[in-house]
């Protein structure tokens, strides 16, 4: 049990520092990045512009990057927040104004997180260009749960872990389907 106090310590401390950070940018950047992802709109605003700009390349990147999206939604916030119940980090943690609009939903996993490396992730592996672009607002993402007291860092790091999943699940799928298909 030492090993997950440890771990737990750090978890909290690392909770505590990220949410004290007191920065212009962290004011300025930060809470519009949340109300970005809010609904995963930002994701849905990239996905149009790529399929619009980016030919059949940008169009395969948009279609991956939103189907991940779902299924990484779909594996934090409709399992692994049913499956495990955690408690948001504590307001008194937490020293500034944001800490009144948290979820009301288990802290783990951040959905946040899931969608944005999911889409990130995905969209990566069809067009690299695209990706590197959308990795950019998905470290502020994972940065902002955290310092909006939303979350504990473990709590993004598990959404990050599905979220890749989900990406890799999205480019594996349509090969295994046509291998089942294949070799009944």
């Amino acid at each position: 049990m030492e090993i997950l106090d440890v771990l737990r310590n750090g978890d909290h401390r690392l909770t505590r520092r990220m949410a004290a950070w007191d920065s212009a940018w962290a004011r300025q950047v930060l809470p519009p990045v949340e109300e970005a992802v809010e609904h995963t709109k930002l994701w849905w605003a990239a996905a149009v512009i790529m399929a619009a700009a980016g030919g059949r390349r940008g169009r395969k990147a948009a279609a991956t990057g939103i189907t991940a999206v779902a299924l990484g939604e779909l594996l934090s916030n409709g399992v692994a927040k049913q499956l495990v119940e955690r408690r948001r980090p504590p307001k008194e943690w937490i020293p500034h104004d944001d800490v009144e609009e948290r979820p009301d939903s288990s802290s783990f996993p951040s959905g946040h997180t899931a969608a944005a490396v999911a889409f990130t992730a995905a969209v990566a592996l069809s067009w690299p260009w695209a990706g590197a672009a959308c990795a950019v607002p998905t470290v502020a993402v994972a940065l902002e749960r955290v310092h909006s007291g939303a979350h504990y860092p473990s709590d993004v790091a598990a959404g990050a872990v599905i979220g890749l999943a989900a990406a890799a699940l999205v480019r594996r799928a349509p090969r295994l389907l046509v291998h089942r298909l294949a070799c009944p």
